[in-house]
């Protein structure tokens, strides 16, 4: 059984790969991230006792993004990040691409990164105009142990970075650009507020070409997105938007924005095509981003020198047998001091809902306790015996 505490962030290969994007140096072979191990389809079992863990099994596996091209530029950062749109209705968009990429552009950065791992390049976010910057864990991990971090700003400055934190479980983390002032920061805006068809616009440095914008639609909401486990099984499940805007390697960290300018999320994966050549992986129209809502107070705590927590459930889960079972999470373990325990879950049993939201699978079940806070109530649904049953518990905390 895959244990899922929060640990470090991890690449996982499979015949669907969701490289992130953030690529490699061209020639070089993808860099890994350290501490991850390769994810087989065969695996079954998945653990919720930290931030909902992250589903192993079930549907197409997702695989994050390879480290990219050095030399690409990425993300600004600003003081106090606008938190919606009404917070700087003097750069809101009118709603034409051309619009918004003037607004947005100003505010995403390129990211180079060396270190012992090797080197490589992703996109991120202007947070605060002192340079306080957004973008994802595994954009800056290649750094982590004595490496380096540079930004290269939209009017072509650069400036050295620092590492503020970082989020495995979420792939996220913030940096500092040093001795910088008087950034644009982007306008934060609501993912919970997406629809599926409405337009959205992609920023970032795919293959390190600096300040490209894609457009394209929400495919999908609240798709279970698996990038991965370490060796602990610690593994990172988030329900992603998903959207057809180009997204390659190199796009990891940068905004996906609606089309106020607004950001709506931090593109992070893609699902390719099988591939024997081991050329870095491209755009076939399905990309992934973590959607802003989840994360911020992650974001929140990080900026503060906090280390993050995660909402809590306190089970270890698998795949249901659809066609005898139909669709869920079975409960493989039950933590003995956890919530589901306390509200009477035991093995067997097999999870449907979690306050009206239908659970289809483990990742399902992973990706949808991400989106919750400790110390939030939910109600669940599961089956017991072909019998229907629901319990209401509150959220455990990963703190500590």
């Amino acid at each position: 059984m895959t244990q899922i505490p929060g640990g470090p962030h991890s690449q996982h290969s499979s015949p669907w790969d969701s490289t992130p994007p953030f690529g490699a140096p061209h020639g070089e072979a993808p860099a890994q991230r350290p501490g991850r191990t390769a994810l087989a389809a065969a695996v079954l079992t998945t653990s919720l006792l930290v931030g909902g863990g992250a589903g192993i099994g079930g549907a197409a596996l997702w695989d994050t993004w390879q480290d990219e091209p050095a030399g690409s530029t990425s993300t600004d950062t600003g003081s106090g990040p606008a938190r919606n749109v009404a917070d700087a209705p003097d750069r809101t968009a009118d709603g034409s691409v051309e619009s918004v990429a003037q607004t947005v552009l100003p505010s995403v950065v390129q990211i180079e990164v060396s270190g012992p791992q090797g080197q490589g390049s992703g996109s991120g976010i202007i947070l605060s105009e002192d340079g306080q910057i957004l973008t994802n864990n595994h954009v800056v991990a290649v750094g982590e142990g004595g490496g380096t971090l540079r930004v290269s700003f939209e009017d072509g400055t650069t400036a050295a970075a620092t590492i503020l934190g970082t989020d495995p479980l979420t792939d996220t983390a913030v940096i500092s650009a040093e001795d910088v002032s008087g950034l644009t920061p982007a306008v934060i805006g609501d993912s919970a507020g997406l629809s599926v068809g409405q337009d959205v616009v992609a920023v970032g440095s795919p293959f390190g070409l600096d300040a490209t914008v894609t457009t394209g639609i929400v495919s999908a909401l609240d798709r279970p997105v698996n990038v991965g486990s370490d060796d602990r099984g610690n593994t990172t499940t988030y329900p992603a938007v998903q959207t057809d805007a180009a997204i390659n390697p190199g796009n990891s960290g940068g905004p996906l924005v609606d089309m106020s300018g607004a950001v709506v999320g931090i593109n992070s994966s893609i699902r390719t095509a099988p591939s024997t050549s081991g050329a870095a992986a491209g755009s076939i129209g399905l990309g992934f981003a973590i959607p802003i809502n989840e994360v911020l107070p992650i974001v929140d705590q990080m900026v503060a020198g906090e280390t993050p927590t995660h909402a809590q459930f306190g089970i270890a889960v698998g795949d249901t047998d659809t066609e005898t079972v139909g669709e869920g999470a079975v409960v493989r373990d039950v933590d003995a001091d956890s919530a589901a325990r306390a509200a009477g879950l035991r093995a067997g049993d097999v999870v449907t809902e979690v306050d009206e939201l239908r659970i289809t699978g483990a990742d399902s079940l992973v990706a949808t306790i991400r989106s919750y806070r400790p110390g939030d109530e939910v109600e669940v649904t599961y089956v017991r015996g072909g019998e229907a049953r629901t319990a209401t518990l509150t959220l455990d905390s990963d703190a500590g």
